[in-house]
């Protein structure tokens, strides 16, 4: 599996940077939208990032950084957006005004596709979900913010097996240590320790940026 870095506060030459976030797992699903949709798709063609073959959209949490780009739905074919029960009904009913959305709203846990699961609904003053997949090295966490906090979501994460990456926005997570043992750490965006995580963590540890290709 190649998880795509389209939308990051860094950016790799030749790509453009903003502050938000957004990949694309494996060919067909897409995570969050970074900010806008110009920075997003300039990254996707340079990225050759296919649009007829996205068929999901999973958005972490109500934040413009996050979903600022949603636009590019009326560019896909037929597409499921995964968003929170608890999203605004502005957001929802913007989503649904696209004939090709198909709204999939998540409180709970569920599998979303095979091998592809939402921790559903975490925290409390923000609300989010992270994306959980399976592959065959282990799981792979993809986060937004973590505003929930990324030790609970990797605790969480664990259920499923054992967490080989996590790749995304890990906020003002403190606890480094709870990362020992992971073989693939990729922090983005609004990670407040990213020097510190990559210090401590060399071997393990991807330096993220807007047109990074990561292979798991």
């Amino acid at each position: 599996m190649k998880l795509k870095i389209l939308y990051d506060n860094e950016a790799k030459a030749g790509f453009r940077s903003g502050w938000g976030f957004s990949c694309l797992v494996g060919e067909n699903l897409l995570f969050d939208t970074g900010a806008d949709l110009e920075t997003l798709l300039f990254n996707m063609r340079r990225l050759n990032v296919k649009l007829d073959r996205i068929d999901k959209i999973f958005f972490s949490h109500e934040h413009g950084d996050h979903i600022g780009g949603f636009q590019i739905v009326g560019l896909l074919g037929e597409v499921e957006a995964f968003v929170l029960r608890s999203f605004s009904k502005r957001f929802k009913s913007a989503l649904s005004s696209y004939t090709n959305v198909r709204l999939r709203e998540v409180s709970k846990p569920q599998e979303i596709s095979t091998g592809m699961f939402t921790t559903g609904e975490q925290g409390f003053f923000i609300k989010e979900q992270s994306l959980i997949v399976e592959t065959d090295k282990g799981v792979v966490v993809v986060t937004g913010c973590s505003h929930p906090g990324l030790e609970k979501i990797l605790g969480f994460a664990s259920r499923f097996g054992n967490v080989y990456g996590v790749v995304g926005g890990f906020h003002g997570f403190r606890k480094l240590e709870a990362l020992r043992g992971v073989k693939l750490i990729v922090p983005c965006h609004c990670t407040v320790r990213k020097r510190e995580i990559l210090t401590l963590y060399p071997d393990s540890s991807i330096r993220c940026s807007a047109g990074c290709e990561i292979e798991v």
